[in-house]
């Protein structure tokens, strides 16, 4: 376990790193998701958390293993094409983790996953958590729309508001 990445932690307070993400950028990200698969046949979830559980910086637990687990605790998994995508922004580290269903995986491979989010890191880092985070929801509606085309039924499978943990 790392000491400074607890202190970070277990100091800032929730409500000073969910700054960043006001209700009017939350509002914006939910339509963003809307829009995007209204083009394609995958489905985004958003999930934007401040602090890791206490647990979780005890045993020194990644920000990919956290993202895992929400992918599977949120069933972003279980859509019915495997078309889920979960964007997880971990806001004290400042990392991103997209963990893609099997299905998308198999088409865009984790190179492209890691791209997405290592300029979303980049653009949190300069402060820019809007334009970077819409600009990674374009990358990844770009994406899916070559390679999941909608469908004629295309069914709404995860709630679109990002969840704020």
């Amino acid at each position: 376990m790392q000491l400074k990445r607890l202190f970070r932690h277990l100091l800032l307070p929730h409500w000073w790193m969910l700054r960043a993400f006001p209700q009017q950028l939350l509002r914006r990200v939910e339509e963003a998701i809307a829009a995007s698969e209204s083009a394609h046949g995958g489905e985004l979830r958003v999930v934007v958390e401040a602090n890791l559980p206490l647990p979780d910086l005890l045993q020194g637990r990644s920000t990919r293993a956290r993202a895992i687990e929400l992918f599977s605790q949120l069933r972003v998994w279980d859509t019915e094409h495997n078309s889920g995508v979960l964007v997880y922004l971990q806001l004290i580290d400042r990392r991103v983790e997209i963990v893609a269903d099997r299905g998308i995986n198999a088409r865009l491979g984790q190179a492209f996953w890691d791209g997405v989010c290592r300029r979303l890191e980049t653009a949190f880092r300069a402060g820019d958590f809007e334009g970077g985070t819409l600009s990674a929801l374009s990358t990844i509606t770009l994406a899916l729309r070559e390679h999941f085309a909608a469908v004629d039924e295309n069914p709404d499978e995860l709630p679109n508001a990002p969840l704020v943990l």
